[in-house]
């Protein structure tokens, strides 16, 4: 939706604030922002007027990834994650970003700036129609005409981006705006959001689950920070439920429930798929039901199986699956479902839940096993020496290229016990995990952050690893050089800025040697396509570059375990570490699939 402000408004009474940034940086700290991640236009306005809010700006090198950045903080935090750029080009460096966290349905508020009113039409440098450029990525594209607009526009951007279905939001703060009086008057009281719901006793849903033999709750993305009571395990348990989650839904619900089958579509287990096959009722919470949740689905489910699908937005229903839908927070739709179902659980299929949840576990115990007499280190090693080596409150930021998704794979990764996980959308944009780290990282306080990402995804990240190491305070580590990286002074002032935010911050960077995932591809019809190098052996031995704060090692499979647990103490000392990890491409999870194209082909 684009937002059209009046040239000329009558001014308002109240507080006045000279220049637009310090307006627009004291709305922020209204709305309780912390950090900006982002890079600033040429005349620093905007990083001055943070600075005296108190509000610290995180400077990036690439727009994307502040983007990227913004992205992170917000899906680890629940919070309005914020992105501060210039004009023109910097605007259009967001758009993948923007483009990942539409898709995320992460409450990202994106800030330009623009070519003044008086010079627009004019070619003035850098000039172009922003809000075309952005309106089809976000919620609302707003551009500031007036400066008694400014502080309803930031106000409702704020809202719009935090509420329903949360998603990115976009305010242009043009040039002529920054040297004049603007009015911010008193904030009204915080919006209300009532979160009890009722539901009828005749109603289609409940009529499906208290008919349910054999149901499955599956939950996606969109009940992120809306299940910290545990009322969808409590659910389950009521009605005897398999609990499955799409990727982003990770973390949701606690993976150590004997209930929890792993995540559902691509990234089912052929145990698991066995319950899939034989379901007759799928509860789906949150969830858009995209390509990769619904992979290899019987084409019973959402005809003669139905599909209850509760969504807080009528855009995110899959109107294709045939069943009810509920329009609400899943969380307090589960919450009244619980008072109107009674205690149903059938044993049979209970039992077999439970069967499929610990083969599961006794399977991957049998897995690192087997590897660990083979002379080669998996990645699935990798993924264990993280889980016995760190605090089991840590957060895996994961990438979606060809080995880092073996930590898509229960209980080769597991969220239990305050693990948390924040992954790419649906638009898997290559290098999201590598920058959303730095803002999962800002958000996630104390707990270990590890970017778990391909050599790939970690090379168009690399302009922003002085970023990482600049928010810390630890010293330089054995091997690294080079001056203080560009953008170590915080800027700001209070608590937040001097706490380093990178404490706690890995790198696990998997080369393979290139673009593992189309090299996957290459079969008889298409394994001569001349002047196609899809692999650099070179790469595979290749490090980042070498800098202050950061500390890297190349692993081996002698030394993982004492690897991961020095990175772990190095990281607690404020110093980014990069671990590399060199992987061969038949180490895939679907090593062994025939491929189609982005996907395994269909059986």
């Amino acid at each position: 939706m684009i937002d059209v402000e009046p040239l000329s408004v009558p001014l308002s009474q109240g507080n006045h604030v000279r220049g637009a940034w310090h307006a627009v940086a004291r709305l922020l700290a209204e709305a309780g922002v912390q950090v900006v991640f982002g890079l600033p236009d040429d005349d620093l306005h905007a990083l001055d007027a943070l600075h005296a809010a108190g509000v610290r700006l995180v400077v990036c090198r690439d727009q994307r990834n502040a983007v990227f950045m913004a992205t992170g903080y917000a899906l680890r935090s629940g919070a309005l994650g914020v992105a501060l750029v210039g004009k023109g080009p910097a605007v259009t460096n967001t758009v993948t970003g923007l483009l990942e966290a539409s898709s995320s349905g992460a409450p990202v508020l994106l800030l330009s700036g623009g070519t003044a009113a008086e010079r627009r039409g004019s070619g003035a440098f850098q000039e172009l129609d922003q809000q075309a450029v952005v309106a089809p990525l976000v919620k609302s594209a707003t551009r500031v005409e007036h400066p008694d607009r400014l502080a309803p526009a930031v106000r409702r951007a704020v809202l719009v981006a935090t509420s329903g279905a949360t998603g990115p939001v976009y305010v242009e703060v043009p040039d002529h705006l920054l040297k004049v009086d603007v009015p911010v008057p008193p904030a009204a009281p915080p919006a209300e959001r009532p979160t009890s719901v009722s539901v009828a006793a005749d109603s289609a849903a409940l009529e499906v689950l208290r008919n349910a033999q054999r149901p499955i709750v599956l939950v996606g993305g969109g009940m992120r920070h809306r299940n910290a009571d545990g009322v969808v395990e409590r659910f389950a348990e009521r009605v005897g439920a398999a609990l499955s989650c799409t990727a982003s839904g990770r973390g949701v619900v606690d993976e150590s429930s004997v209930r929890f089958i792993g995540l559902a579509g691509l990234y089912a287990s052929d145990r698991a798929k066995a319950l899939w096959a034989d379901t007759d009722c799928l509860v789906v919470l949150g969830s858009r039901l995209e390509e990769t949740a619904t992979y290899g689905w019987a084409d019973e489910l959402g005809t003669t199986v139905p599909v209850v699908q509760v969504n807080v937005d009528a855009a995110g229903v899959a109107t294709r699956y045939a069943g009810p839908v509920v329009l609400g927070d899943g969380a307090d739709v589960c919450a009244a479902w619980l008072e109107q179902v009674v205690d149903s659980a059938p044993v049979e299929w209970s039992k077999r839940v439970t069967e499929v949840h610990h083969g599961l576990r006794a399977d991957h115990r049998r897995e690192l096993a087997d590897l660990a007499a083979k002379p080669e280190l998996h990645v699935v090693e990798v993924l264990a020496a993280l889980d016995a080596e760190l605090p089991a409150d840590r957060v895996l930021v994961q990438e979606n290229g060809l080995q880092d998704m073996w930590s898509y794979s229960f209980p080769r990764f597991e969220c239990a016990h305050g693990a948390g996980s924040v992954v790419p959308s649906e638009q898997t944009s290559l290098g999201f995990g590598a920058a959303a780290a730095i803002g999962v990282k800002a958000a996630a306080g104390d707990r270990p952050v590890v970017a778990f990402v391909g050599d790939g995804a970690f090379g168009l990240f690399d302009a922003d690893l002085p970023t990482a190491a600049a928010l810390g305070s630890g010293p330089s580590g054995p091997g690294t050089s080079g001056s203080v990286p560009f953008g170590s002074v915080p800027f700001g002032s209070g608590p937040l800025n001097s706490v380093p935010l990178n404490s706690g911050l890995l790198y696990v960077v998997l080369r393979n040697g290139g673009y593992g995932w189309l090299h996957s591809q290459l079969g008889p019809h298409n394994r001569d396509l001349a002047g196609t190098a899809l692999v650099d052996p070179d790469a595979v031995t290749a490090q980042a570059p070498a800098m202050r704060g950061v500390h890297q090692v190349t692993v081996t499979k002698e030394s993982l375990h004492a690897d991961v647990a020095d990175a772990w103490r190095r990281a607690q000392d404020g110093e980014v570490v990069v671990l590399n990890v060199p992987t061969r491409l038949e180490d895939a999870l679907f090593a062994d699939h025939e491929l189609g194209g982005a996907f395994p082909a269909a059986d």
